[in-house]
C-alpha cells in the first residue's frame, strides 16, 4: 500500500485496515493499492485533519469493494490507525465521544445552539504533535467535567448560546493546564470586551474561536471590534463560520460561511 503525500502514515494504516475489513466481508484475499490524498485542511492545528484523511480513506477503500461501512466500523478502524479519533464519521450531531475507544457515549441532541464563530490560530499558527502531548490526569476534575456535561445537555436542549459559551470557556480554561497558550488571557479578554458568549480552543491544537450569539444586537459591530482586537493582539484570524446551515436569503450577513461541523474539541 502506497500513499501520497508520503507523510500521511495514519491514512495509510487506515487503508490497510480497511482493505482487510472489506476483504473479510467479501470473503476474498486482501490486496494492495495506491492512496492519493488531496485537500486544503491545515494539518496539526486541532481541526481533525488526520481523522478527515482517515475517514475519507476508509470510505474510498470500502467503495472500491462495493461496500458502505457503518460509522461504528469506521470509528473502530480510525482509532486503530490514529490512536485517537474525532467523531466526524457520525455526522454533525453534537456527541460525547470516547476518542481512544471509538465509541459514542452520548448523543447530546440534533444540533449545537446557534453561534457565529470568529476563528483564529494561537501559538503563531504552528502545528502541534498531538501524540507528544502529556496525558493529563483528570481524576480530580471528574466532578467538574460532569457538571459541564450537564450544562452542555441543557444548552443543546434549550438552544442556549450563552450557556454553550460558558461551557466552552470553562473547558478551554481547564485544558490550559496542558496546552498553556500564552494568548489565552488576551483571547478571553477580547471575548469579554466584545460581548462574546465565550471562547473555544481545540483540545489538542492551536485552532481557537470566539463564540457569538447571532441574535445579539449590534452583532456586526461586535465582530468588527473582535477582528481589530485580534489584530492588535497579534492573533491571526482564520475564518468566520456558523454552527447552523445558513440559507441564501435576505438578511444573511455577507461574512457568513456555512459549516455544520460541531468543532474539533472532543470534550
Amino acid at each position: 500500500m502506497t500513499v501520497s503525500p508520503a507523510g500521511r502514515t495514519k491514512a495509510r494504516a487506515a487503508a490497510v485496515l480497511a482493505v482487510h475489513a472489506c476483504a473479510a466481508r467479501r470473503r476474498r484475499e486482501p490486496c494492495g493499492g495506491e492512496l492519493v490524498l488531496t485537500g486544503d485542511l491545515p494539518v496539526g492545528l486541532g481541526m481533525g485533519s488526520s481523522t478527515s484523511d482517515v475517514i475519507a480513506t476508509v470510505r474510498a477503500v470500502a467503495a472500491s469493494w462495493g461496500l458502505l461501512l457503518p460509522p461504528r466500523t469506521i470509528a473502530r478502524i480510525a482509532v486503530r490507525a490514529e490512536g485517537a479519533s474525532d467523531p466526524l464519521m457520525h455526522g454533525s450531531r453534537p456527541l460525547l465521544f470516547a476518542q481512544r475507544e471509538g465509541r459514542v457515549l452520548e448523543t447530546l441532541g440534533t444540533a449545537l445552539p446557534p453561534a457565529v464563530v470568529v476563528g483564529c490560530a494561537l501559538g503563531g499558527g504552528e502545528p502541534v504533535d498531538t501524540l507528544s502531548l502529556p496525558a493529563p490526569d483528570h481524576g480530580e476534575d471528574l466532578h467538574a467535567y460532569e457538571h459541564l456535561r450537564r450544562m452542555l445537555r441543557r444548552a443543546v436542549t434549550d438552544a442556549d448560546t450563552a450557556l454553550l459559551g460558558r461551557v466552552s470557556t470553562a473547558s478551554a480554561r481547564m485544558r490550559q493546564r496542558v496546552l498553556r497558550h500564552r494568548e489565552f488571557p488576551a483571547l478571553t479578554g477580547i471575548a469579554d470586551s466584545t460581548g462574546a458568549a465565550g471562547v473555544q480552543i481545540a483540545h489538542s491544537g492551536n485552532v481557537a474561536g470566539l463564540l457569538y450569539d447571532p441574535r445579539t444586537p449590534g452583532l456586526h459591530r461586535r465582530l468588527r471590534r473582535c477582528a481589530r482586537a485580534l489584530d492588535r493582539a497579534g492573533i491571526p484570524q482564520t475564518r468566520t463560520f456558523t454552527t447552523f446551515a445558513t440559507p441564501h436569503q435576505r438578511g444573511v450577513p455577507p461574512w457568513t460561511h456555512t459549516s455544520r461541523t460541531p468543532s474539533a474539541d472532543r470534550t
